[in-house]
């Protein structure tokens, strides 16, 4: 398969590059300075695409590479792909659920946790010397908060037993009830924000989510209340969160995505009740290494004519 062309859009993961280059031609697209020449060139050999949840396949790029069979996402959430564009020409599309399920839940319970107990701002306080003046201010309790889920799919359950383990009720909003469940659901995001303590989103991003948490719904959350998004960036407003946050309408957020990553709006830098990471819901060894495999299996089992491991198209 070392004949077979690879592209890969920006750098993702070492392990997985370096796997990529033991079995494919594997071409680094962030590496070349005149990019749109250097597809043209090797149109006639890509066949692949490996994208994430940044950088996947539009149309564009799907109609610059017209031997193009497969994308492989590094990622559960392909909305940077052009499904119907893929479904249109025939081309294949595989991503990575599952296995990275267990560390994005738990950085949900970080997240909140973190918020709540004020755990950053508690460590600078340490690390400044404030400690020697006076102890830190009384935060707030976790365990009993009623936390609300926005999509229940296999991440949101995993938040839901995380959270249970802290005796939280737990209710969420979905496209469809799930009466298998003992959880209370809400069939709207604003009902369920009015209800919860914690918003925990983690649906998958379509123009339907795109700003679903809007000033409605954060107003429906309230100035206890907190969100946590560990979905998408534009799962929500964002100038009505930074607002919400600094009039104090909002209690708190702890934020791993953004709407124009890298890019995070400066207000919320110094708000000791908003905790920001950068985008690492995933980003342990253990699923790096996994999430690679399932890209390389998915890509390996395509070009071998046998059945896709994690199909999505």
């Amino acid at each position: 398969m070392d004949s077979i062309g690879v592209l890969m859009p920006v750098p993702m993961s070492p392990y997985l590059e370096q796997e990529l280059e033991k079995r494919f031609n594997l071409l680094k697209l962030w590496t070349v300075p005149q990019k749109t020449q250097f597809l043209k060139d090797h149109s006639g050999s890509i066949r692949a695409v490996v994208g994430n949840a940044g950088n996947g396949a539009d149309a564009e790029l799907i109609e610059t590479l017209p031997k193009l069979e497969i994308v492989s996402s590094f990622s559960v959430g392909i909305d940077k792909v052009d499904l119907n564009k893929c479904r249109e020409k025939g081309i294949r599309v595989t991503n990575t659920p599952d296995v990275l399920t267990d560390d994005v839940a738990d950085l949900a319970i970080g997240l909140a946790l973190a918020v709540l107990r004020r755990l950053c701002e508690s460590d600078r306080y340490v690390r400044s010397g404030q400690w020697k003046k006076g102890d830190y201010k009384l935060t707030t309790k976790f365990t009993g908060k009623t936390v609300g889920i926005l999509g229940l799919g296999r991440i949101g359950k995993a938040v839901a037993k995380r959270a249970e383990a802290f005796s939280c009720p737990i209710s969420y909003h979905s496209r469809t009830e799930k009466p298998e469940l003992k959880y209370k659901y809400y069939p709207c995001v604003v009902e369920l924000a009015s209800n919860c303590d914690i918003l925990v989103v983690v649906c998958a991003l379509t123009e339907e989510t795109r700003h679903i948490i809007n000033r409605e719904v954060i107003d429906a959350l309230g100035p206890k209340g907190v969100l946590i998004n560990i979905g998408r960036g534009p799962h929500v407003d964002e100038p009505e969160l930074v607002s919400a946050l600094l009039e104090g309408r909002l209690g708190g957020a702890g934020l791993d995505v953004y709407e124009n990553e890298p890019e995070v709006p400066e207000q919320l830098f110094e708000l000791e009740n908003v905790v920001l990471l950068p985008h690492v819901g995933s980003d342990t060894v253990q699923t790096d290494t996994a999430m690679a495999d399932l890209v390389i299996g998915n890509l390996e089992a395509h070009f071998s004519n046998k059945p896709l491991l994690t199909p999505v198209v």
